[in-house]
């Protein structure tokens, strides 16, 4: 899947990931997709949980070691 930019939140503990990711959020346009790297099993539903409140569109999520998610911004 194409992004528009890369997050590396691994080894962060939540709120964290967050943070982080409402930060790079804020400086995307809309239709831009942000991919994340987390290592913190919470993350896959604060992530979605925020994606969807702040009106962005959760695409894919991949689950192993590190988690990766896509978030195109609405």
């Amino acid at each position: 899947m194409e992004s528009t930019k890369v997050l590396d939140a691994k080894g962060m503990a939540c709120p964290m990931p967050i943070v982080k990711t409402k930060k790079v959020m804020n400086e995307l346009e809309a239709g831009q997709v942000l991919e994340i790297h987390a290592t913190d099993k919470g993350a896959k539903n604060d992530l979605a949980a925020w994606a969807r409140s702040g009106g962005h569109e959760l695409l894919h999520t991949e689950e192993g070691d590190v988690l990766k998610f896509w978030i195109k911004k609405g």
